[in-house]
């Protein structure tokens, strides 16, 4: 039993929830958030998220930054995380919420990749047992901080992800992805805002270009001197700025810009880059992700 008129906790205990779908890729966030220091516990029972917390508060040191991973297969699990969530918030905690998700179908690969049935599926199908722990953790997608689609993911980029988020700078700043992606692999389903590219010449058409991508001087020359180029990114990093001060107010800490041409190889890439350099100019924590680079 917890005495509500204690002290609340410092400010500087830093807190990250993981949750998430099985097959998302919660054990790879959980050995990313190690790497940056943080002391991870997994399938921590939800009933003891607050007294973890008080735990790691009192403990300071290493246990300064502390990670609880939920794993809806524990026996404990229960579907109130949101309940669980508002009662650190109420002991003075300020908790980051990461959900990890992926597409059905890949999912139901990466299961049977590994010959595994998934831990809700009962007797029937894998597809039965992911639409199941869907519904059990749809209240706590819509509440997460950061939501990461590892559908077109490898483990050492989602590793990637993770340390550029969680490693090294102020837990309360707002910090923004800038995604670049291919329309025909599909929109990211973490966007918060989607850019589109594709009214300027691609360089795919250009002989001496198409072999190289948008990371490149010569391809990322060649896109930012088209005309509109230029004010396309001027455009949205004002956006951003302007809105960055709004979104931290509100308690919003992480933003995925994500932009897109036809195959994510050289438009959005170039731009991709732009964006996070004009962002870091203005002082906005940004960084630049390419999630089809290197898929053709």
């Amino acid at each position: 039993m917890h005495d509500d008129s204690s002290a609340p906790p410092e400010d500087d205990t830093d807190l990250v929830v993981v949750t998430g779908v099985s097959g998302g890729g919660r054990s790879t966030v959980a050995r990313a958030l190690e790497n940056v220091g943080f002391y991870v516990v997994d399938n921590l029972p939800q009933a003891l998220m607050l007294d973890m917390a008080e735990l790691a508060q009192k403990a300071g040191g290493a246990a300064q930054h502390t990670a609880m991973v939920l794993d809806v297969r524990s026996r404990a699990f229960s579907t109130d995380l949101v309940g669980a969530i508002k009662a650190l918030k109420d002991r003075g905690f300020h908790p980051r919420v990461v959900f990890v998700d992926a597409d059905d179908e890949v999912l139901i690969r990466r299961f049977e990749s590994v010959r595994r049935s998934h831990p809700l599926q009962g007797d029937g199908r894998l597809a039965d047992g992911i639409a199941a722990e869907r519904k059990l953790l749809e209240e706590a997608r819509d509440h997460a901080d950061v939501i990461i689609d590892t559908s077109h993911l490898n483990v050492n980029q989602l590793r990637r992800r993770v340390e550029e988020l969680f490693g090294g700078e102020d837990a309360r700043r707002l910090r923004v992805t800038v995604l670049s992606f291919g329309f025909k692999y599909g929109l990211p389903q973490d966007a918060d805002f989607v850019l589109d590219a594709r009214f300027l010449p691609n360089p795919y058409w250009v002989p001496e270009l198409r072999e190289h991508n948008g990371q490149e001087e010569g391809v990322s020359s060649y896109v930012l001197g088209q005309p509109g180029a230029g004010e396309f990114v001027g455009t949205y990093a004002n956006l951003i700025g302007t809105t960055a001060p709004g979104f931290e107010r509100e308690g919003k800490r992480y933003l995925t810009v994500a932009v897109g041409c036809t195959g994510g190889k050289h438009r959005s890439v170039a731009i991709a880059e732009e964006l996070a350099d004009r962002l870091r100019q203005a002082r906005i924590s940004a960084h630049a992700q390419h999630r089809d680079l290197g898929r053709e």
